[in-house]
C-alpha cells in the first residue's frame, strides 16, 4: 500500500472537447467517423476507465477503427442534485444529450451505465445498443444482497443528511466482496519494479477505482432500495419516460457482453439481449484487462461497423 501511495503518476490525459451539455453532464467527442456511438459510463467511479491511458483507451482505439465514439461525462453532483435518482439521470441528463445529435446514436453502456443505456434505448430512437458487464436482473446478486442491504442500512441515515452517497460507502462494499483478493493485489504490486509498465498500469487503474464523485442521494437510494433490494428493472417495473423498460421490447439491434467471472456484476444479473457473448474476463478486465482488446474491443468494433447504414 505504501508503494502504491508513493508511486509516480503521469500527467492525466486531457479531456476531449465537449460538444453538448445538459446541466453538469457533457458529451465528449473522440473523433473518428460514421454514426455517433455514445458510451454511457456508470455513475460509480469516473468515466475515464473508458479512456484510461494512452496505451489503454477503448475510446481512442475505436476512433481509429472507423467508429465515432463519444463519452458521457456525468460531472460532479452537489447538494442541489440530491433528488436526482438514476431515472432522473436518464430522463434529465442522458436523453437531452442524445437529442443534440443529428441522427440516432448507438448506445454502449458499461456497468450501471449499461442499465441506463438500456433504459435510454427503450425511451428514444437508437441505432443499436451494447451493454458491457451491466446489471439488469438484480436478484441475480444472490446471497451477496444480504451484505449489500446491511451496508446501506448502516450508511443511509448519514447519506440522507449529506444529500449524497460518498464513494467510500460504495468502495467499502466492493472490498467486502473479496477482502483477500484486495490485499493480494497490493502484495503483488509491491513486488513489481517501480515505474515498470505493469506498475504504471496498476497505479492508473487503482487511481480510477479509488476515485470518483459521490452519488446524489436519490441515485444511491434508488440503486440500493429499488434496484438491488426490489429488483424493479428485472421485474419489469422500472419506468423511464412514462413507460416500463423491458429488454425484450427493444426494436434496435442489441448485444450484451457478459463475464462469467465478474464479482461486481454477476453473470446471473446481466440482461441477455438479441445477441450475447459470455467471457471469463472479470469486470474491469472487460474494458482494460490484458485480454480486453481481443475479447471485447475488436468484437465490439466489428459489430458496430457491421450495423446497417442509416441516414
Amino acid at each position: 500500500m505504501a508503494a502504491y501511495q508513493a508511486a509516480e503518476r503521469p500527467a492525466p490525459l486531457v479531456p476531449k472537447p465537449a460538444i453538448a451539455r445538459r446541466g453538469r453532464a457533457v458529451l465528449r467527442d473522440y473523433g473518428g467517423r460514421g454514426r455517433p456511438v455514445v458510451f454511457v459510463p456508470s455513475l460509480i467511479n469516473p468515466p475515464m476507465v473508458l479512456d484510461l491511458s494512452r496505451g489503454n483507451s477503448l475510446l481512442r482505439w475505436l476512433a481509429r477503427q472507423g467508429v465515432r465514439p463519444m463519452l458521457v461525462d456525468w460531472g460532479v453532483p452537489d447538494r442541489d442534485a440530491r433528488d436526482e435518482d438514476v431515472t432522473a439521470h436518464v430522463e434529465q441528463l442522458l436523453l437531452p444529450l442524445l437529442r443534440t445529435l443529428d441522427r440516432p446514436p448507438v448506445l454502449v453502456g458499461y456497468c450501471l451505465g449499461g442499465t441506463m443505456a438500456l433504459a435510454a434505448a427503450a425511451a428514444s430512437e437508437a441505432a443499436g445498443l451494447v451493454t458491457i458487464a451491466a446489471p439488469w436482473h438484480f436478484s441475480g446478486y444472490g446471497p451477496s444482497l444480504e451484505s449489500i442491504s446491511a451496508l446501506w442500512e448502516q450508511a443511509q441515515p448519514t447519506c440522507e443528511k449529506l444529500g449524497m452517497v460518498p464513494m467510500e460507502v460504495l468502495q467499502s462494499g466492493f472490498w467486502q466482496l473479496d477482502p483477500a483478493r484486495t490485499i493480494a493485489k497490493f502484495e503483488r504490486f509491491g513486488r513489481l519494479a517501480p515505474r515498470s509498465s505493469a506498475a504504471n498500469a496498476f497505479v492508473a487503474l487503482e487511481d480510477w477505482a479509488n476515485g470518483g464523485a459521490p452519488l446524489a442521494y436519490a441515485a444511491g437510494r434508488q440503486l440500493f432500495d429499488d434496484f438491488l433490494s426490489a429488483d424493479l428493472p428485472g421485474q419489469g417495473h422500472w419506468q423511464v419516460a412514462g413507460a416500463a423498460v423491458r429488454p425484450e421490447s427493444l426494436v434496435c439491434p442489441s448485444l450484451s457482453f457478459i463475464s462469467t467471472t465478474d464479482r461486481i456484476v454477476p453473470a446471473a444479473s446481466a440482461p441477455r439481449l438479441a445477441e450475447s457473448r459470455e467471457l471469463s474476463i472479470g469486470h474491469v478486465g472487460m474494458i482494460v484487462g490484458g485480454r480486453a482488446r481481443d475479447l471485447v474491443w475488436q468484437p465490439l468494433a466489428d459489430w458496430l461497423c457491421a450495423l446497417p447504414a442509416t441516414r
